[in-house]
């Protein structure tokens, strides 16, 4: 496995991040035990960094891989905007993952400027935290490239966590090419940069050595946050990350796995997605959009269509 230290931090992370959000409730809905046995196998590997979110509901899978593993560096994410919500939220964090340690939190899905100006308290109660020693580093997550250049003036952001693959699947407000040009202003001013769905929120499978092509040749990029739902997906991405060449039959019995699309609960009905879908398998009713998936190609068009990025394959 390949280390590398997240900008100016001092934490070294592993070049593959193990992403919670599939082993959640909102994807595969995995128990804490077989959460634990996906974990084993990638510190295995050497990883040693994980991703979470308030959101993710899985602090008590990530509590189990610290048990197992004290040293992990923990990425956690909310959307606290101010002193009571950011405080409501770290204490959330260190009681979910049992340490009292917050290797890095962010601000989760920043959308600009304005968005980060209107969380500032948050901020000062993060950066309060890190001054006391409870956190390691702070920063935001975000899919959109305007916020990425706003970023670039917040210095006490250490760690920016933007969206970034070969075809641009779920920036909000440009390109691939304007997103890796705005990341890599910010690598190069000091910022450490963990790059989120370099598969695109597993629309870009059947492309995925492509995929890990594009990413894996940026120096821009400290670490990749990849969601890992099975053994086979652990192996495969930790072989790719590592320079190694993943075992043909892992490739295929990746190749054969089924995928199917799921919208979001918080879909706010606004009929893009249904707009964007060639097989008419997406229909708007009860306030919110639903799939056919008798129709569905699983072609992801749908998802790059969404405003929100509420639509994702599992």
């Amino acid at each position: 496995m390949i280390y590398n230290e997240l900008g100016r931090t001092g934490i070294k992370v592993s070049k593959l991040c193990f992403g919670t959000l599939t082993m959640g409730p909102f994807q595969r809905n995995l128990t804490v035990e077989q959460g634990a046995a996906l974990f084993e196998r990638a510190f295995s590997h050497g990883v040693n960094f994980v991703d979470t979110a308030e959101i993710y509901e899985t602090y008590p899978h990530v509590r189990e891989a610290v048990r197992m593993k004290p040293d992990l560096v923990v990425c956690t994410k909310s959307y606290s905007y101010d002193a009571n919500t950011a405080e409501a939220s770290f204490r959330k964090a260190v009681e979910g993952i049992g340490r009292e340690y917050i290797d890095i939190f962010l601000l989760h899905e920043q959308e600009s400027g304005l968005t980060i100006k209107g969380h500032a308290e948050a901020i000062e109660y993060f950066l309060r935290k890190k001054e006391e020693g409870y956190i390691g580093a702070i920063g935001l997550s975000t899919h959109y490239i305007a916020c990425m250049m706003a970023a670039l003036n917040h210095r006490e952001l250490d760690i920016l966590f933007p969206l970034l693959n070969f075809k641009g699947v779920g920036i909000a407000d440009g390109t691939a090419l304007e997103m890796l040009d705005v990341t890599r202003h910010a690598y190069e001013i000091g910022k450490g940069i963990i790059a989120m769905k370099p598969l695109g929120g597993g629309h870009l499978i059947s492309e995925r050595e492509e995929a890990f092509k594009y990413i894996l040749t940026k120096y821009c990029i400290d670490t990749i946050a990849i969601g890992m739902q099975s053994v086979d997906e652990v192996d495969y991405n930790c072989a790719m990350v590592s320079g190694e060449k993943p075992d043909p039959e892992l490739a295929e019995r990746l190749g054969r796995f089924t995928r199917r699309m799921l919208i979001q609960d918080w879909c706010k009905g606004c009929g893009v997605c249904a707009e964007a879908c060639r097989n008419h398998a997406i229909s708007m009713w009860g306030g919110r959009a639903h799939i056919d998936y008798t129709k569905c190609a699983t072609c992801g068009y749908c998802a790059r269509a969404c405003p929100e990025f509420n639509i994702k394959v599992i």
